[in-house]
């Protein structure tokens, strides 16, 4: 199922005071077919250690509740990578 972005984007702007409250932001990168959500975090979160709790347990659930298609939300950094990926890759040099 495709998903619908401009609700995408509604529900996003929603969610977005909270994370401002604490200092933090988000923007919208894309969503590919899968319904996989894309988020650049920024500003507090963007260094925060709940950062991936953030993402699944509030983005992640809101979006799922609110925008049929969606089916997971991941954290990129600025180049578009997703920073979690390097720490498993086992060709990455420590």
């Amino acid at each position: 199922m495709a998903v619908n972005e401009e609700l995408l984007k509604r529900v996003l702007d929603e969610i977005r005071p909270n994370l401002q409250a604490d200092g933090g932001d988000m923007s919208y990168v894309g969503v590919d077919d899968e319904g996989v959500v894309s988020l650049e975090l920024l500003g507090h979160c963007a260094g925060c250690p709940m950062s991936q709790l953030t993402l699944s347990m509030g983005i992640e659930r809101v979006l799922k509740e609110h925008v049929p298609g969606v089916t997971r939300v991941v954290a990129v950094n600025e180049l578009g990578q997703n920073p979690m990926e390097d720490l498993y890759d086992e060709y990455t040099p420590f």
